[in-house]
């Protein structure tokens, strides 16, 4: 049985995916399950986090957004039984893979996975919808009439971010990187109050949103990174498409919250003056918290149940690229940690 492990390289950040080959798992005990993969998502490796850590190892298991079915259970498991369909996300010091057909996970990182979703939804949702939930949630306290600015509202992220606002009520504005993106979220229902199209240089984020606010700002910004420097000191990418961080700081409105992905973020004086004048707050999306803290144990599942029912609802609706095999994963995964998918990708079983 082969699984999908990475090592990082002794003289560069780059990481080398391999197959390898895996033994037994143990026998099921106390309350861990042993799961049939039947989807795994691909998402980015935060190997920074992990080296914090001190999780780094000379191979590591890859893969943990998984949907299966339950094989067998422990002794102390009291929620799952032999032909459950389940979901979820393996912890970060899990031993084993998602990219691999059999793993072994404790209870509590799983929910049942509803009839009607499939397993590549499933395994394509559950992480999106955990980031979307505790940007909106937990750290922005999103509610009926707010305003809010979803930055790349079409990447997997914005997507599940957008519908989330929108459930539960919230005027809608986001910013785009390309046509193919303005199109796609153009074709939203309920539409999105303004789309914002940053491809060409010449939108101005914060000009437009206080115009479709009559001047008052928005409530709650989620961004997908910010500019932190001038222009001369910013990568030619990177200054086309991202704000700059006091365009984020002008476009908030009284007692705004700025939900960030900038986990380098610096904010010099006038930036925190400018934020206390306006009773605003800034968070950091960090969806790994809920992985660190026992305490937050029964949030998070309830978390994980919300999204899996949002997404039988048909609340959720992701972006998802056709699913792929477990022999291309490899490849797929370099793509993915090159941070060049604009869709979710699945690997199916």
């Amino acid at each position: 049985m082969k699984g999908l492990y990475f090592q990082r390289s002794s003289t560069s950040e780059e990481l080398t995916f391999v197959f390898q080959e895996r033994e037994n798992l143990p026998v099921t005990e106390d309350n861990y399950v042993k799961l049939q993969v039947k989807a795994c998502a691909l998402s980015q490796i935060n190997t920074k986090l992990l080296a914090e850590m001190k999780m780094e190892k000379d191979f590591f298991p890859v893969g943990r957004e998984v949907a299966g079915v339950v094989l067998d259970v422990g002794s102390k498991v009291s929620f799952f039984e032999p032909d459950d369909e389940v979901v979820g996300i393996l912890p970060l010091d899990s031993e084993d893979p998602g990219l691999c057909e059999v793993v072994r996970v404790h209870e509590h990182y799983l929910v049942h996975k509803p009839e009607k979703v499939t397993w590549t939804e499933a395994a394509g949702t559950i992480r999106d919808g955990v980031r979307a939930y505790t940007a909106l949630h937990y750290l922005s306290h999103l509610s009926p009439g707010k305003s809010v600015l979803i930055m790349d509202g079409a990447s997997a992220l914005g997507t599940i971010a957008i519908q989330l606002a929108h459930h539960r009520g919230a005027k809608v504005l986001s910013t785009v990187c390309s046509l193919e993106d303005k199109q796609c979220l153009e074709r939203f229902k309920p539409p999105i109050a303004r789309v914002i199209d940053v491809s060409n240089g010449k939108a101005h984020v914060a000009e437009s949103c206080l115009e479709e606010t009559g001047g008052l700002g928005v409530d709650i910004v989620l961004d997908a990174g910010v500019r932190l420097y001038s222009k001369d000191d910013e990568p030619a990418v990177k200054l086309q498409l991202l704000p700059h961080k006091h365009d984020i700081i002008t476009l908030l409105g009284v007692g705004g919250h700025w939900v960030t992905t900038e986990e380098n973020l610096q904010l010099d004086p006038p930036d925190s003056h400018c934020l206390f004048l306006k009773g605003a707050t800034v968070a950091f999306l960090n969806d790994e918290v809920w992985n660190l803290s026992n305490v937050q144990q029964g949030k998070y599942l309830c978390i994980l149940k919300d999204v899996m029912e949002k997404l039988s609802t048909g609340v959720f609706r992701p972006q998802l690229d056709e699913p792929i095999p477990l022999y291309e994963a490899k490849v797929t995964m370099e793509v993915v940690q090159k941070n060049q998918r604009r869709k979710k990708q699945v690997v199916q079983f």
